[in-house]
């Protein structure tokens, strides 16, 4: 990703922003209908958490999902940068994955995790560093240096400048690394570790027991951020991920900013960045693409976003 720490850093700020992100017709009928029968939809039990933790009124939410060899708990932290965190639940363990970053988040999952009642096997860190303490933590291999260098560790302290005593302490536990196009068995639940978008952090696309692929960012029915398109560049590489990421044979798709999502989310965002590149191409200004963008999709929320995604763009 070519970026610095300083424009990093400025991008770490702007994330308080995001709370809010000639073929035959007969045969495209059949492959359609075909499509449609193949496609799984896994609903969620939405968890009382403040029955659980004890909580009046808790700062985040969870969902299960039971995937049938392991249940996914998504919890999400509600915070400015709408991130969301995992716990993969086997038969007689557990594997948490990107632990929250702030204060009352950390005590909350925590909490939450306690009450499972399960050992944790691994604690996965790929995205995004967060509140796992001293525990050993397992990561993509290289992320335990990149974390440390310039872009990473320049956004971290942007963090702490802006966010102050509401985020807890980095982590101070070992760091292991796993190698790309590797496959790991936690908790009784195959980890597949791929290569994530080449434009984002170098860290991993996960799919967790054959039906759950891990990205850095849901996919969303939504506009994109110019934290995740952060050059044209960007949108053939997520496009790529994304492709990737519908071939995988995932039912359900979750990242580190968003939570979960289906399957048609993920053919969303291939369209809708394919209908960027359209535009791109024929729109001349940075006002010309988000006049055509809003006009391609007029009730899409995060349009007031479409300015800084534009500036990203046509820098």
């Amino acid at each position: 990703m070519k970026t610095n720490s300083k424009h990093l850093a400025a991008a770490a700020i702007a994330l308080f922003a995001l709370t809010g992100c000639a073929a035959d017709k007969s045969k495209e009928k059949v492959m359609e209908s075909k499509e449609k029968v193949a496609e799984t939809i896994v609903n969620p039990e939405n968890i009382n958490l403040a029955t659980i933790v004890g909580e009046e009124k808790p700062a985040g939410r969870v969902e299960l999902y039971d995937l049938g060899d392991f249940k996914l708990h998504v919890y999400y932290t509600q915070d400015v940068m709408n991130d969301a965190s995992y716990i993969i639940e086997g038969a007689d363990s557990v594997v948490t994955m990107e632990e929250p970053l702030f204060k009352v988040n950390v005590n909350e999952f925590g909490a939450y995790l306690a009450k499972i009642g399960k050992p944790v096997a691994r604690r996965i860190t790929d995205y995004h560093l967060g509140g796992t303490a001293d525990h050993e933590v397992l990561m993509a291999k290289g992320m335990p240096a990149f974390v440390k260098g310039p872009v990473y560790g320049g956004m971290m302290k942007s963090f702490e400048q802006a966010f102050g005593d509401t985020m807890t302490d980095l982590p101070t536990g070992k760091e292991d690394e796993v190698d790309f196009d590797t496959k790991e068995v936690f908790a009784g639940v195959p980890f597949e570790f791929r290569h994530g978008a080449s434009t984002d952090f170098p860290a991993a696309s996960i799919l967790i027991g054959g039906k759950a692929y891990y990205t850095h960012w849901t996919p969303a029915k939504a506009h994109m951020s110019h934290l995740q398109l952060t050059s044209r560049d960007a949108i053939d590489a997520e496009i790529a991920e994304a492709e990737r990421e519908l071939n995988s044979g995932a039912i359900l798709f979750i990242g580190g900013h968003g939570g979960a999502t289906a399957k048609d989310a993920v053919e969303f965002k291939i369209a809708y960045l394919k209908t960027i590149k359209d535009l791109l191409a024929t729109a001349d200004t940075p006002d010309a693409f988000v006049a055509a963008m809003t006009e391609a999709y007029p009730s899409l929320p995060g349009a007031d976003g479409l300015p800084s995604l534009a500036a990203a763009l046509y820098k």
